[in-house]
């Protein structure tokens, strides 16, 4: 894992093949290696991959007193790509790492050739606001999701029940999340960085989005309803939904990946 020295975060990151250049954003709580095991594999064969810990978790560092608005993790973004890809790069972001996607392509659209954000919104409301900001409240109050505990409330939120029922899927899956629960990521990084999708709000800018941009949603995304990334596509300019049936926030990791990694491929070709 190589360093980058930003302006105000120390970001640590990888790369992993030849090409054109993907920029793989991780989700809250979510480190780049969370990339590795179902995305790298497949798309190292024809592009070089970036992938990299936002700040607030994982080796990067960042000394900025909080709160990290949306613009703060964008221009970390938008800052190793300038240092460590040949942009335009295409970005691919998943949960806040499509809400800090979206800030990008606002924010430093020469530096983007198309962006892929899934189980993404405009704007943190109703049901989204109300979760978020319980997590939160949770946290400050000292208490914590350990365990299987932690493996059952997260399993519920990024994987639809097909994939909780499967007797073959979920003791995978299940032996994947107690990893992370086990690591505290997740904990460490819960305020600092779900501070930012509680508050974010691109409704206005989006608009004015010049990138090609291609919405995904899961049908059974509880997360991130469907609903709020169709209004993401709805604002962009030109921007395609892709509204996937029986699909989590999460399935992108472990559950339909054979499925979506040659969809995004051929999205991103496009622009190529």
């Amino acid at each position: 894992m190589a360093t980058f020295e930003g302006s105000e975060a120390t970001l640590h990151y990888e790369q992993f093949g030849e090409g054109p250049d993907i920029v793989w954003v991780s989700g809250g709580g979510g480190l780049g290696s969370d990339w590795h095991r179902y995305q790298i594999p497949h798309f190292e064969r024809s592009f070089r991959n970036t992938t990299f810990d936002n700040r607030g978790i994982g080796k990067t560092t960042c000394d900025a007193p909080l709160p990290w608005p949306v613009e703060a993790f964008a221009r970390d973004t938008a800052e190793l790509i300038e240092a460590v890809c040949d942009p335009p790069v295409a970005l691919v972001g998943l949960s806040m790492g499509a809400l800090i996607a979206q800030e990008v392509c606002l924010d430093f659209p020469d530096l983007v050739r198309c962006a892929v954000v899934t189980g993404t919104g405009a704007n943190s409301v109703g049901w989204g606001w109300d979760y978020q900001l319980a997590e939160i409240d949770f946290r400050k109050a000292g208490a914590r999701l350990d365990g299987m505990m932690g493996v059952t409330h997260y399993a519920a939120m990024l994987y639809p029940a097909r994939v909780l029922g499967n007797p073959e899927l979920w003791p995978r899956i299940r032996a994947e999340l107690l990893e992370w629960m086990e690591s505290g990521e997740n904990e460490s990084s819960l305020i600092p960085q779900w501070d930012m999708c509680l508050r974010f709000d691109q409704t206005e800018r989006l608009p004015q989005c010049r990138v090609p941009m291609h919405v995904i949603a899961g049908a059974e995304d509880v997360q991130a309803p469907p609903q709020d990334a169709k209004l993401v596509a709805d604002l962009v300019p030109g921007a395609e939904y892709h509204l996937f049936e029986g699909m989590g926030h999460c399935s992108l990791y472990g559950h339909t990946h054979d499925v979506l990694n040659p969809f995004i491929e051929e999205l991103i070709r496009r622009y190529l």
